[in-house]
């Protein structure tokens, strides 16, 4: 349980960096993003692939296969083209707070028949307290600025839903196929999602000549290896680990950390200092989670 719950965690700090990502290459498009992220994980997913030929790697079945490609798009693809989207339109902290929500469904949906509400209630109290602060933070301007908005909070939404069908479809999926391991498992997601990102990118993005001759295009290539092969490939690794040794609900809290990591990672790259309810707010998730973790001993 301890190492899943560090799995967990570690997951949470990679995925935070994809909350900042959007504001390190603004000369770029969303959909260049978020293909630039998925290619770097496919071709990662497929060298470690190759790699591993030399020895007797599991290779996946037509079904699990297509397991893989249908996870990808509600955990990868579609879900970060959705977030990146959101992010330009109403920055960072709101779409962090919609997807910090996450936790919440998942813990709701996916809670243990042994393990009762009472013993949940903490955690998700904790949790809702300093969602209800966050909420305070976020301010949106008039006319063309609140119809930005309020687009970007409707994307991130979708971007919601996505996920929290990914996390628990997935962790079912792992539950039931424990002879796959986490790397393998990783790697046909990463495939999968490297197809798909391809796909975006000849369908939606821009040419690759443009791409090039844009100022900044050595930093867009770094953040996209940095995302595609930390956020989305280890990221998935220490996740898959963390849905094969923990319950959903508990994974589920988990996810604030990636709130807490988003809001830090923002901080940081903003130069600014939280303010004393964001404070409040980020003690609040962390409170949160160690209750959570208690109630599932």
């Amino acid at each position: 349980m301890f190492a899943g719950i560090l799995a967990g965690l570690a997951a949470g700090a990679l995925w935070g960096l994809v909350f900042v990502a959007p504001h390190m290459v603004r000369g770029f498009s969303s959909i260049d993003l978020a293909a630039g992220r998925f290619v770097a994980y496919g071709a990662t997913a497929l060298g470690m692939l190759l790699w591993g030929l030399r020895g007797t790697p599991l290779r996946p079945t037509l079904r699990q296969a297509g397991a893989a490609l249908w996870l990808s798009v509600l955990g990868f693809t579609g879900y970060y083209l959705l977030l990146a989207l959101a992010i330009r339109h109403a920055g960072t902290a709101m779409p962090a707070l919609i997807i910090g929500t996450i936790p919440l469904w998942v813990m709701l949906l996916g809670k243990p028949q042994g393990l009762r509400w009472r013993a949940l209630l903490p955690g998700l109290l904790l949790t809702v307290a300093g969602l209800a602060l966050m909420s305070e933070v976020p301010q949106a301007g008039g006319g063309e600025a609140a119809a930005a908005y309020g687009q970007g909070v409707l994307l991130a939404l979708v971007a919601l839903v996505c996920w929290t069908a990914f996390a628990l479809l997935n962790a079912a999926w792992l539950k039931r196929h424990t002879e796959v391991s986490a790397s393998d498992w990783a790697n046909w997601l990463g495939i999968a999602t490297g197809v798909g990102g391809l796909l975006l990118w000849l369908a939606l993005g821009s040419p690759l000549h443009e791409l090039a001759q844009r100022p900044g295009f050595g930093g867009f290539v770094l953040v996209c290896a940095a995302i595609g092969i930390g956020s989305s490939w280890l990221a998935t690794i220490l996740w898959s680990i963390a849905s094969q040794r923990l319950s959903a609900s508990l994974c589920g809290q988990l996810i604030v950390s990636e709130t807490l990591f988003a809001l830090l990672y923002s901080f940081a790259w903003e130069g600014s200092w939280p303010t004393a309810t964001q404070w409040a707010a980020s003690v609040l998730f962390t409170l949160g989670i160690l209750a959570s973790i208690k109630a599932h001993r």
